[in-house]
């Protein structure tokens, strides 16, 4: 398994951390095109998810795992989005973010079921 693989993952999951750290008002003047923010979430995950994948594949690994753990690292680092989330004035740790993190995974992984289907 090849570091390099996971530098796209890495740097993904850096903008995230840099949009966590900015309070409501700061994102809706960044995205005014997203009328909820939750939306931004299942968007944001299901990019994780994909770099993941990308940085779990390898051709003799079993496909379903590699899908499985790409839906959980993003719960994982779903969590921990919350948590920082609840350093930064203005913001709140939210269960429904972590349930739009693990969809936007969960679509991610179902679009790539698809696509290697063809």
């Amino acid at each position: 398994m090849s570091i390099v693989k996971w530098i796209p993952a890495l740097c993904w999951m850096g903008v995230i951390f840099y949009l966590s750290s900015r309070t409501g008002n700061d994102l809706q003047s960044m995205f005014p095109f997203f009328d909820s923010l939750n939306f931004g979430h299942v968007i944001a995950y299901f990019i994780l998810a994909l770099l993941f994948y990308l940085a779990l594949y390898e051709p003799n690994r079993n496909k379903v795992v590699i899908r499985l753990a790409a839906i959980f690292l993003c719960f994982l680092y779903g969590l921990s989005d919350e948590w920082h989330q609840s350093f930064v004035p203005g913001r709140a740790p939210d269960l429904q973010d972590i349930v739009n993190d693990v969809l936007g995974a969960s679509l991610a992984m179902i679009a790539v079921s698809f696509y290697r289907r063809k």
